[in-house]
This record gives C-alpha cells, sequence and structure tokens, in this order.
C-alpha cells in the first residue's frame, strides 16, 4: 500500500513544483506600462554630424523616459526635454524627435523594475509634473525637471527610491566630456554641472532594481517616423 501511495505522490510533487517554477518565470517581453526607456548613442558621437560614422561602441546614455500603455493598449511617453519640457505624448512623436540627422533612430533599450507592483502610482506621480520646465540647472527640488531626475521624482512611495542619488558624471573619466554633451550644455547656456548630486540615466540603467525587456519601442509605434 505504501508503495502504490508513494508512486502516486511522487509523481504529484513533481508536477507541482513544475508549476512552481513556471510562475516564478516571466515570459511575457511585451511593452508595460512603467517600463523605462534609455536613449543612448555612442560615447564619441557628435551632435548634429549626419556624416558620423561611430568609432566607439561604449553607450553613452542620453535620455531616459517613461513609458505609460493606457487602458486602450496605446502607448504613450512621459519625459522630460528641452524641446517639451515634462510632456506626454504618442510614442512615434518621441521616435520623431530622436531621429537622427542621419535618417536612423539611436540605440534604445527597455528596462523594467524587478518589483514591478507600484508602477501604476509611480506614472501617476509623473503625471501631476507635467507641463513643467526642463530643469536647466540640474538641480534637485527646484520646480523643474530633467529626464531622470523626473523617474527619481515619480518612482517613489514618498519614503524610499527604487534608484539613488549620486554625483553627476558626463564621461570625464574618458580623458574629456564627449562631444554631444559639449553642445548640448552650450545650447542651453550652462556650465556642465559635473559632479553635482543627482541622477544620471548611464548611472540609473546599471541599478540593481531593473532587468532588461526584449523588446523595442519602434515595434509598438504607430507608424514609421519620419525626421522632422
Amino acid at each position: 500500500m505504501k508503495r502504490k501511495l508513494m508512486l502516486w505522490i511522487v509523481p504529484l510533487m513533481v508536477v507541482l513544483m513544475m508549476v512552481g517554477c513556471a510562475g516564478n518565470t516571466t515570459t511575457d517581453n511585451s511593452i508595460q506600462r512603467g517600463d523605462l526607456l534609455f536613449v543612448s548613442l555612442p560615447m564619441d558621437y557628435r551632435l548634429g554630424d549626419s556624416a558620423y560614422v561611430p568609432q566607439s561602441k561604449e553607450k553613452n546614455y542620453i535620455h531616459v523616459a517613461i513609458i505609460d500603455v493606457d487602458d486602450s493598449g496605446e502607448t504613450w511617453i512621459i519625459d522630460a526635454t528641452i524641446k517639451r519640457g515634462v510632456d506626454r505624448y504618442p510614442v512615434d512623436s518621441f521616435l520623431c524627435d530622436f531621429m537622427l540627422r542621419s535618417g536612423k533612430l539611436p540605440e534604445m533599450d527597455v528596462m523594467r523594475l524587478e518589483d514591478n507592483s507600484r508602477v501604476d502610482e509611480y506614472v501617476e506621480n509623473a503625471m501631476k509634473y507635467i507641463g513643467e520646465k526642463y530643469d536647466t540647472e540640474f538641480t534637485i527640488d527646484n520646480g523643474a525637471h530633467y529626464c531622470s531626475e523626473l523617474v527619481y521624482d515619480s518612482y517613489t512611495d514618498g519614503e524610499e527610491h527604487p534608484f539613488q542619488l549620486v554625483p553627476l558624471d558626463f564621461g570625464f573619466d574618458h580623458g574629456e566630456v564627449p562631444g554631444y554633451w559639449t553642445a548640448i550644455f552650450s545650447r542651453i547656456g550652462s556650465d556642465i554641472p559635473q559632479g553635482r548630486t543627482g541622477i544620471w540615466p548611464s548611472d540609473m540603467i546599471k541599478s540593481t532594481c531593473l532587468k532588461p525587456v526584449n523588446a523595442k519601442i519602434i515595434d509598438v509605434a504607430k507608424e514609421k517616423p519620419h525626421r522632422r
């Protein structure tokens, strides 16, 4: 009797273990609300040079945006840019904004929080900042936001943040500031805030609270973007 019982119990345990493991495995790589979109260029990219041929394979993360998916399945972007300030707008408009002079899009990586349980709250937090100006001073808590500062202030329960503030680093470790940042801050009309306390896409994407998503933002765009 015991032998027959064991013959039933052992296979049942195996099945239960397999079901339990399957429940812990994420197979859905589609873009979700609250995912973060990181935009990168080669470290030696020169702004405005349509004939530029990249020599560096190292990524210089220049921007991060919040992905919002509404109830109808439409995908939107919430971010802070020099052009728009803090805004929510269609994903195809985002791709148009970031189209390079060469007619190509920069590399974009989608990342997701390991603990994705509060993303609705985080996205709603971001909505509250819509209409603010872009933070050209790169200063925390001054009534304006730059891209990663918006994520930092939005992704919080009011007490804890999944991301940490750090000294800003624009690539000085390479011996000189990448030409992209020199051009951008020249346009803004301010000094490069190297070392100022804040948060930056290149640091944020390395956070252990994030994991990569095998999805492409261009796949959810309503139509192929055209360079403006």
